[in-house]
Parts: C-alpha cells; structure tokens; sequence
C-alpha cells in the first residue's frame, strides 16, 4: 500500500513497541515479551482470543523487518515487511508465506491455496495495511473489525 507520509514517519511507527494496539483492526493486545535494539519478540492477542508471538529475526531501519509468526512452538509463519520510498510517498508492502498447507504436495496445495488460503490472507493484508493508514491520518487507535469481521481473527 502506497502512503501519503515519509518513509521516517511509518517506519516511526511499525518499528514502536506495541505499535499493533494503534493499527491492527483484530488485535485485542499488543505486548512486549522483549524490545530493544538487539532483540525484538512480541506477542498479539487477537479479537477471537487466539494468541501468536512474532520473532523478529531481521531488523533494518527504514528498510523493514522479517519474523516468524504463530503459535509458540507449533508451526510458524514467516513473514516480511518492506518499506520503501516513492517520491514524496511511501510504500509498505507485508509478505506472508503461510504455515497452512505447507505439508501437502504442491500439486494438492494449489487449488486450496489459492481459492481461499490467498484471498483471506489478501483480506487480512489490506486490514492491516488500511489500520496503519487510519491511525496515522486520525492519531487515533483503529476501530476494532474496522474494514469488516475476519474469521480468522474476529
């Protein structure tokens, strides 16, 4: 998603702890397991009361970030977070590659995958990416299910 602010100024923000409290339209709570500028480790308590920690394994100012995602010590999602400039804009772009279906053979995962493990996951995407926008245009926290309910995490 493409923002109408600096580069310094969303990274300003997805670098904060417990940033996810302002932005995440299915975050319940947002806490810190460990912050600082070696280690970063968080834990999201979603709207339906499923709990994830995310380990952030990569960390680059102004650049983004990449971390693991899931249940604590069950199957992990890896995700990364790209920021970069565009003219007097920004762009942030969230790339997740799911923990879901990555057992099956690829020939039976595709189907699955893409009708409807992609478009949930899309729907997920733009929520998150449309509650940094709020937040930063309103300074205000986003609303809970604000772009919609999710089943995943309503």
């Amino acid at each position: 998603m493409t923002y109408d602010y600096s580069v310094e100024n969303l990274w300003k923000v997805v670098s904060s702890p417990n940033y996810l409290n302002n932005v995440h339209p299915f975050c319940k709570e947002n806490s810190i397991i460990k912050w600082n500028n070696d280690h970063h480790e968080d834990k999201i308590l979603y709207l339906n009361n499923k709990t994830y920690i995310r380990k952030f394994v990569s960390w680059k100012a102004l650049k983004g970030y990449d971390l693991w995602i899931g249940d604590n010590n069950k199957d992990q999602s890896f995700v990364e977070w790209r920021l970069e400039k565009a003219g007097n804009r920004s762009k942030l772009t969230i790339t997740v590659y799911p923990f879901l279906l990555s057992n099956w053979p690829r020939i039976l995962s595709f189907l699955p995958y893409f009708l409807y493990i992609n478009i949930k996951l899309k729907s997920y995407l733009f929520s998150v990416l449309s509650g940094i926008d709020w937040y930063i245009k309103e300074n205000t926290p986003v609303p809970k299910n604000q772009f919609g309910k999710h089943s995943w995490f309503s």
